[in-house]
């Protein structure tokens, strides 16, 4: 159940992809929450630098491996604008990382995306759970759908 703690944490993750999109980028963002309610680092998407690896998923995910204990890993949360990809997901996985919870889906991606003529990425979509076990996935938010539809859209209309 997304609580308003969450949805605090996701709205700044829809401020990150923002930031992003400002940036040229694609919109994503994401936080990473110590289990006793403290943000640990934040990033927004890099890959408009051609380095596709550079999302704000993977990039907590080598933060918290850098600097947490397995202990704090387990009990942190990432809050983050989108679902994470499969690479993400996987890194979140390896690191031992706790809950998520992501504002919209891949899957409504994929559909927003495909209503503006955006094919399809070579990288199939999977839900999150189709990658890792025994984590605690809580997501889409009806609340910011629409504003993560349109930074999806703003974002391709400029190309």
């Amino acid at each position: 159940m997304i609580s308003n703690t969450d949805l605090k944490y996701l709205r700044r993750c829809v401020e990150l992809a923002r930031t992003a999109l400002v940036k040229g980028d694609q919109p994503f963002g994401s936080v990473l929450v110590s289990g006793d309610d403290t943000v640990l680092a934040e990033d927004h998407n890099h890959v408009a630098s051609g380095d596709h690896t550079q999302h704000p998923e993977f990039y907590l995910a080598r933060w918290a491996a850098a600097n947490m204990i397995p202990e704090e890993r387990s009990k942190a949360t990432v809050y983050t604008s989108g679902e994470h990809c499969p690479m993400c997901a996987a890194a979140h996985g390896w690191v031992g990382l706790g809950r998520i919870v992501y504002a919209s889906s891949s899957k409504q991606l994929v559909k927003w995306l495909g209503e503006i003529g955006v094919p399809p990425s070579r990288v199939r979509n999977l839900a999150i759970e189709d990658v890792i076990r025994d984590t605690v996935v809580e997501g889409p938010v009806p609340e910011l759908e629409e504003e993560m539809r349109q930074l999806h859209r703003q974002y391709y209309a400029k190309g």
